[in-house]
């Protein structure tokens, strides 16, 4: 079942809050804001003249501080990875040492004079003031940077909703079209005049094929084994359509069994797949092939696909030339963001793909 992402309506708040554009201003403003609250909080009211500014000052400036080091710092290293003890101690050790810092400066650098005739209620009820202010002061700025991250998560499950629909139609129409199915029902035609058993072992092939185009493609995610078996059905029909074709796909696991219990977002592999068939033509005669292995290793999925290449055939152009390569690029990236590696390099004979994912 396929996240929906939430529709938000583009307002000029929200452009505020979350376009790079406005950032600058949007600075500006959080800024303003926290002096405002500061100023406003009734602190050093006590106080007569340029020391209560002078007071005033150095708690914004401390607050500023405190304001970037959880916006910039805290939240991203460690709220946002899920290590919210870590977080909230972190949290829990600035807010003492803002405390530690304001009150050694304001004790000993700002009008001592005036401090000799300090009220230390007053000051026990400053104190309140201060944690309730560096208090709101944490508060807001999490909340920035949480709603800016959901409009961000939202951005990107639209946009990788959009990018999978592309694909599953651009793989509809390349693969489940009348030319592809009229081969292979005629491939499977003149099997059973010749070959009867082997017809029926094509007629399975070509059954699973459709039938994970059809169903399982829909899904958010599949089991590993059945995107290997879709890939095999897909080249054992391809070899079907080509005498000349070699083909060998292995999952190079002691186990195979783990292949069973792990789940990838459907097609990950079948544009490589369709881009190695499609460039390992041979209009030479000689035999060309296509080498594929899919490892497990540490948390880690290795998907490895080499095909021959012929220096002499120059695929068609097309609209759709390049177009899958760059949405899987695209996909790859909304999936796993900067933790998966994708390396792809042509030589004069080979064309070789190396893609590395988490699990």
């Amino acid at each position: 079942m396929e996240h929906e992402p939430v529709v938000i309506k583009n307002t000029k708040i929200l452009q505020l809050m979350v376009n790079p554009r406005y950032r600058l201003l949007r600075h500006v403003v959080l800024l303003l804001g926290v002096f405002i609250l500061i100023f406003y909080s009734g602190q050093f009211s006590e106080y007569s003249g340029a020391s209560r500014y002078y007071r005033l000052l150095f708690v914004y400036i401390v607050m500023i501080i405190t304001f970037y080091v959880n916006m910039n710092i805290l939240v991203p290293l460690f709220f946002f990875k899920n290590r919210y003890i870590v977080y909230l101690l972190l949290l829990f050790l600035l807010v003492q040492i803002d405390l530690f810092v304001i009150g050694f400066f304001l004790d000993n650098f700002f009008d001592p004079i005036q401090n000799l005739h300090y009220d230390r209620g007053v000051e026990k009820e400053n104190t309140y003031r201060g944690v309730i202010t560096i208090g709101a002061v944490i508060l807001v700025t999490t909340m920035i940077k949480l709603f800016q991250r959901w409009v961000h998560d939202n951005e990107k499950i639209t946009e990788l909703n959009n990018i999978t629909s592309t694909m599953e139609l651009s793989e509809l129409r390349n693969q489940i079209n009348p030319h592809f199915l009229f081969n292979m029902l005629n491939g499977i035609k003149a099997l059973v005049r010749t070959d009867q058993e082997k017809a029926i072992t094509v007629i399975m092939k070509l059954s699973e094929f459709l039938r994970y185009q059809l169903y399982e493609n829909n899904e958010e995610k599949i089991l590993l084994k059945s995107e290997i078996n879709f890939l095999s059905n897909f080249l054992d029909l391809e070899k079907l359509r080509r005498d000349n074709l070699s083909v060998d796909i292995s999952p190079s696991k002691d186990d195979p069994s783990i292949f069973r219990s792990i789940f990838i977002p459907p097609n990950l592999f079948t544009t490589f797949v369709e881009n190695a068939v499609k460039h390992s033509v041979n209009i030479t005669g000689t035999e060309s092939y296509i080498r594929i292995n899919i490892d497990v290793e540490k948390d880690k999925l290795y998907f490895i696909c080499i095909n021959s290449i012929d220096p002499e055939y120059i695929p068609s152009k097309g609209k759709s030339n390049g177009l899958g390569l760059v949405n899987i690029k695209r996909r790859l990236e909304l999936l796993y963001g900067d933790n998966h590696s994708l390396q792809i390099n042509v030589s004069e004979k080979e064309y070789n793909v190396k893609l590395i994912i988490p699990l």
